[in-house]
């Protein structure tokens, strides 16, 4: 079964995939995305895989016949990608020299751009799984890519306050964010030319960072050749940051937030970001999303994001260590 189901109180689409509960266990010593698998190039630095269980597709089955007038569902249109980092099948992001990175900055934007072709799609969700923690059975560096054929509530949301700001105020709402968090100063772990990493005045997870483009771009599509560059050495040093921490390889969710496509145009008001959510509250602790977060979406962060800064602060000043 692959469908979607509306959800009738929050008015949101819910992806009903229990064709994936069947995917196969794979054996010890296997892996499909290294070389020498079958199911991927001998040679490759970067490579686009489309899911083998995939929750959607552009060619979906009819949906189970279940609606009726109070209950609605929809062909489970879509697409779904996985992006492989690099053939090697234990160097993660950070890993990763700047140069192979921007190879995987390039693909991403390839990818975002023809996914965005087909007229169905409504947003392109990038993102990247990391550890056990957060559910991730396949060690090979990867990361994902959705093509929605709805714009999920939570992007709703932030497209409508986005805005509303704009009609309000006639500026961008990430851009006076970036102007407060750099009028602050505390909450800045890192910052280049092009790009700002930092702890949001209200982020849900203890090491919840950010990184936005100091320009105003509204989706990685856009950037020119030197931002591209730089967005690279920025996911690396991001990335290198959280894995000097505890001196670990840190699990995390990595969303990178583009403009919507085949949609009202948005890009005065959208501002391209990337927000990581990971799980971790110190070494050996995890940040549970318990009945507050999941029930009621209210979020309760047990740590102060200043005090938590500095902490990174600290753990990307080891990592610039660790590189020279």
């Amino acid at each position: 079964m692959a469908e979607l189901r509306k959800h009738p109180l929050t008015n949101d689409w819910i992806m009903i995939a229990s064709h994936r509960q069947n995917r196969p266990q794979m054996p010890k010593d296997y892996c499909p995305f290294c070389p020498g698998s079958g199911k991927v190039p001998d040679n490759y630095d970067v490579y686009k895989y489309d899911n083998d269980f995939p929750a959607l597709s552009t060619n979906p089955p009819q949906p189970d016949p279940v609606a009726n007038e109070f209950f609605e569902t929809a062909p489970a249109y879509g697409k779904c990608e996985v992006i492989l980092y690099s053939p090697e099948h234990t160097t993660t992001l950070p890993e990763l020299p700047a140069e192979h990175i921007r190879k995987l900055v390039d693909l991403w934007v390839q990818r975002y751009e023809e996914i965005g072709k087909d007229e169905n799609i409504k947003y392109v969700f990038i993102f990247e799984n990391r550890g056990e923690v957060v559910g991730v059975t396949m060690p090979h560096p990867h990361g994902q890519i959705y093509g929605y054929s709805f714009i999920p509530k939570k992007l709703e949301l932030v497209l409508e306050n986005s805005r509303k700001f704009r009609e309000e105020k006639s500026k961008c709402i990430f851009c006076e964010m970036l102007e407060q968090e750099l009028k602050f100063d505390k909450r800045i772990i890192f910052k280049n030319e092009h790009f700002t990493v930092f702890l949001p005045f209200f982020s849900e997870y203890p090491y919840g960072i950010y990184i936005i483009s100091n320009r105003h771009v509204s989706n990685i599509a856009g950037f020119n050749d030197e931002e591209r560059n730089a967005l690279a050495e920025t996911l690396k040093a991001a990335t290198g940051t959280l894995d000097s921490l505890f001196d670990m390889k840190f699990p995390y969710m990595m969303c990178m937030y583009n403009e919507p496509v085949n949609s009202e145009k948005c890009s005065d008001y959208f501002h391209f970001h990337i927000a990581f959510y990971p799980p971790m509250r110190s070494a050996d602790k995890i940040k549970f999303n318990a009945s507050s977060e999941t029930g009621a979406w209210a979020h309760c962060n047990p740590t102060c994001p200043e005090e938590k800064a500095e902490e990174l602060r600290k753990a990307y000043n080891r990592f610039l260590n660790k590189k020279s």
